[in-house]
């Protein structure tokens, strides 16, 4: 073990398996979270666990005898757990190009390994049983780090190998069960994390589902039958279509926000809704519905004002880039198509969107608050939102603005805390915003700002949010169950619960109204079965400074 090409490739070995584990297993595929890699997660596990002992005995020893032969049958093993494990992921998932190439280079360089290391551990077979301390200098320290660093992940990937039985993935048919008969819909941002769901649901209620898909490749991995097609041109004139719902776009998260950053967002959206304007005008017979997404950055950053459909916006590139998005698609009111302008918040779910970029630090202890933690967060967990699309072309007098967000938005120091409880995991450590602010108005207005956004035309209109609150929704997003309030820790959220909407009015107004405020978390006091508990909210006076038509 003393020679220097094979620790190098060793070296090299370990840094593309991080690479691997980080990049493809975490960030990108976020296999910890997917019930359908169960398996799989239960491979790396093992497989892990057996390279932390590999490190261990080649950096700090020497075996010899049948201590040899031991490390002999485990690189054995490990070969047939790896071979396992590329059957397992090209039976259950579509690797990205990027994870191929990595899956080939490491295997070429571990051929090179095993090439120069078995004639060491065959040598040490003939000595006599025994393990001799050893000690390569810097290569035995990195082994260490390295056992360490695997042995984490592994057992870590065996603990999300027995808790992925646990999320709430749950029928997709049953989310679409306000559409009743047989509808034609044609789906633009299909591929996306909110157009996935919608599609599988969709189609898995029997409708007839078109998906318009740049790259068809992508679209390969969505539920079938359905159509395909490449360019909205491919529809026929005499095509009929019950509803149009537009989901496409650049995506405004993934990047700061350089000038040709900004173009590409409102580029995207404006050149969807063009093409859909197009294919509406020629439509023989047009839908009764155009659902255009929005976001409710349209509201521009507020502090803690309470917002509905009927408030204004404040001047930012997110209220513009909306905006812009929102004028285009009004323009199909005029071939008398129902427009329905969805305002989603943030939508939660663990294979995407927000949620999915803080379960990785949050599980490892490394979450906290944004900021000073006072910004508000609006958000909507993903089924519900499905939900909501569905309801909005079943309710034919639902139109203009809407409001795609729960009903109890909160600060993002809440959110953070509510995560953690949901994880069991500490969220003491916070971005500070001075950082943050070095990111421009990337960072102002999607991380240091927020919105307090109501869904008031929504619930107006007879929808039911199953998850009313961030504990009712992280626990079906997450696995676990939500808090009862037949506790101390449930009269504390009660409270907490209650305090933002008695904050919101008079002191007098709001000593009459406490009674009926805690109300709720007496009735669930009383009866500690019950799974949820809806916050609180107390009746605000009508604002309408700054409104528009929604």
């Amino acid at each position: 073990m003393n020679s220097p090409l094979l620790w190098t490739l060793i070296g090299l070995q370990i840094a593309m398996g991080a690479f691997d584990t980080l990049y493809h297993h975490e960030l990108t595929e976020r296999l910890a979270w997917r019930p359908s890699q169960a398996r799989e997660l239960r491979l790396h596990g093992m497989r892990n666990l057996l390279y932390a002992a590999l490190f261990i005995v080649l950096g700090w020893s020497e075996v010899h005898g049948a201590w040899a032969w031991l490390v002999v049958a485990v690189l054995g093993v490990e070969l047939v757990i790896t071979l396992m494990d590329f059957v397992e992921e090209d039976m259950s998932r579509k690797l990205p190009a990027s994870e191929r190439i990595n899956h080939t280079l490491l295997t070429l360089n571990y051929g090179a390994i095993l090439a120069l290391l078995m004639p060491v551990l065959i040598d040490w077979t003939r000595h006599e049983t025994a393990v001799v301390a050893a000690f390569h200098g810097a290569w035995s320290i990195l082994a260490a780090l390295a056992a360490a660093g695997v042995a984490l992940f592994g057992v870590r990937d065996l603990a999300a190998a027995a808790r992925v039985r646990r999320l709430n993935v749950g029928g997709a048919a049953e989310l679409v069960q306000a559409l009743s008969g047989r509808h034609r819909v044609l789906v633009t941002g299909a591929t996306g994390f909110i157009g996935r769901r919608l599609v599988e649901a969709l189609v898995s209620a029997g409708h007839d589902v078109t998906i318009l898909a740049r790259n068809p490749a992508k679209a390969g991995t969505l539920a079938v039958p359905l159509r395909i097609v490449t360019s909205l041109d491919q529809i026929q004139n005499d095509a009929a279509l019950d509803a149009v719902i537009n989901l496409a776009g650049e995506s405004v998260a993934d990047g700061l926000w350089t000038l040709a950053k900004r173009r590409r967002i409102v580029t995207s959206r404006v050149r969807g809704v063009r093409a859909i304007l197009r294919l509406l005008a020629r439509l023989d017979q047009r839908p009764g519905v155009l659902i255009a997404a929005s976001a409710i950055g349209w509201y521009g950053l507020w502090d803690d004002e309470p917002l509905t459909e009927f408030d204004g916006g404040k001047r930012c590139f997110s209220h513009r880039s909306c905006d812009i998005v929102e004028r285009a698609a009004m323009r199909a009111e005029r071939l008398g198509v129902r427009v329905v302008r969805l305002r989603i918040g943030l939508v939660l779910g663990t294979d995407g969107g927000f949620l999915g970029r803080l379960l990785l630090p949050f599980e490892f202890g490394l979450g906290g608050r944004i900021g000073r933690g006072t910004q508000w967060m609006s958000w909507i967990e993903r089924d519900d939102l499905v939900r909501l699309i569905v309801h909005v072309i079943a309710t034919p007098s639902l139109t203009g603005a809407v409001n795609a967000t729960a009903p109890g938005p909160v600060p993002n120091w809440t959110f953070a805390r509510e995560l953690g409880r949901a994880l069991r995991r500490p969220a003491r450590l916070p971005l500070p915003a001075p950082v943050l602010r070095l990111a421009g108005d990337f960072a102002k207005e999607l991380l240091l700002g927020g919105q307090r956004v109501l869904p008031d035309k929504a619930e107006a209109s007879g929808f039911k949010f199953r998850h009313e609150t961030l504990a009712s929704a992280f626990a079906a997003i997450l696995g676990g169950a939500p808090r009862r309030l037949g506790s101390t820790s449930g009269w504390v959220q009660a409270m907490c619960d209650v305090m933002p909407a008695i904050a919101e009015r008079e002191p007098r107004e709001a000593i009459r109204g406490l009674p009926s405020a805690i109300a709720p978390a007496i009735k669930g006091l009383a009866t500690p079965a019950a799974a949820t508990h809806p916050t609180p909210v107390l009746a605000r006076p009508d604002r309408r400074s700054g409104s528009r038509d929604a």
